[in-house]
């Protein structure tokens, strides 16, 4: 597949997913390039709100269309804010405030919790065309816990809380390659990617 329209404004992970498809012949567009609004997500899984927004770009585009929904789900809250995580603390703002107030709403609801492991998740989806019966799709599943001392400036959203003990470095501290490696995205993609690879 050479050309399709990645259903994001993220710019995190517009980045990230840029770095895995592009070496691999992929001609990228993004929803913004082609003045695409954001599609609802109203789901209550992952997997479902990616879907929705892989067809509705793809509706509009008239092209093959990747999407992905992800989130951060904490287990002593019964794995939120998982669908919720972009907007956990509201929608106001721009996404740099949103993302601050995400994690300090975070590290609050945890303050009193033992448990502080957590997991990302991430589904993504690809469409080759708006009525694909058939989308493929990738998952992923990265554990750490939420700690409440931000550390790193590299990645995006809960990264600089997201720690990881085997490594002794929150998400946020590892470099965009190391992070791709072995995040729930970088995961994720890599099964999608191979499981393109069988198809015309």
């Amino acid at each position: 597949m050479k050309k399709l329209v990645i259903a994001s404004g993220n710019a995190g992970k517009l980045r990230e997913i840029q770095a895995v498809l592009v070496p691999l012949g992929c001609e990228i567009l993004t929803q913004a390039e082609l003045g695409i609004a954001d599609a609802e997500e109203p789901h209550l899984t992952f997997i479902e709100n990616a879907l929705a927004k892989a067809r509705h770009v793809a509706q509009i585009a008239g092209l093959p269309a990747l999407a992905d929904d992800s989130g951060v789900c904490a287990v002593a809250l019964g794995g939120e804010p998982g669908v919720h995580s972009a907007r956990y603390a509201g929608n106001a703002a721009g996404r740099e405030q949103r993302d601050a107030r995400n994690n300090d709403k975070l590290v609050a609801a945890l303050a009193a919790c033992t448990d502080r492991r957590a997991y990302y998740y991430c589904a993504m989806v690809l469409v080759r065309h708006a009525a694909d019966p058939q989308p493929l799709i990738g998952e992923g599943c990265w554990w750490g816990e939420i700690r409440g001392e931000a550390r790193g400036s590299n990645g995006f959203g809960y990264d600089p809380h997201f720690f990881l003990p085997e490594l002794g470095m929150t998400a946020a501290e590892l470099d965009s390659e190391h992070k791709n490696r072995l995040s729930h995205r970088g995961q994720a993609l890599r099964q999608l990617v191979d499981k393109l690879r069988g198809f015309p």
